[in-house]
């Protein structure tokens, strides 16, 4: 289970717009794949109160990792689109990560 800060840009500091929640689970036998189910859930601005829901597989040591925006609320209602996630930093004794999410999404 995830629940972190969605920030508007990369640094740790950067101002928090929301938050990323969802969940992941092992996929892959081979390699380190995950299936992955999430909200971006929007607390501030025009988009305060709304979501974006995302599905997909997620290959976390390929550089480009791309899942669907399957919908979302509010503003983001019948939302339909893909993000494009790139890890910018990891820790791999304690697991910590901050990943870019790139959204590109068509709604009414």
């Amino acid at each position: 289970m995830t629940d972190n800060a969605l920030t508007s840009d990369v640094p740790v500091n950067s101002t928090v717009v929301g938050q990323s929640q969802g969940f992941y689970a092992g996929a892959a036998q081979r390699e380190l794949g995950f299936l992955m189910a999430m909200n971006f859930a929007f607390k501030t601005g025009k988009y305060n109160g709304s979501t974006i829901t995302i599905l997909g597989r997620n290959t976390v040591f390929s550089k480009v990792r791309e899942m669907t925006v399957v919908g979302g609320s509010g503003i983001f209602r019948l939302a339909r689109g893909y993000v494009e996630a790139r890890t910018k930093w990891f820790d791999p004794k304690t697991g910590d990560a901050t990943v870019e999410y790139n959204c590109y999404v068509l709604h009414y």
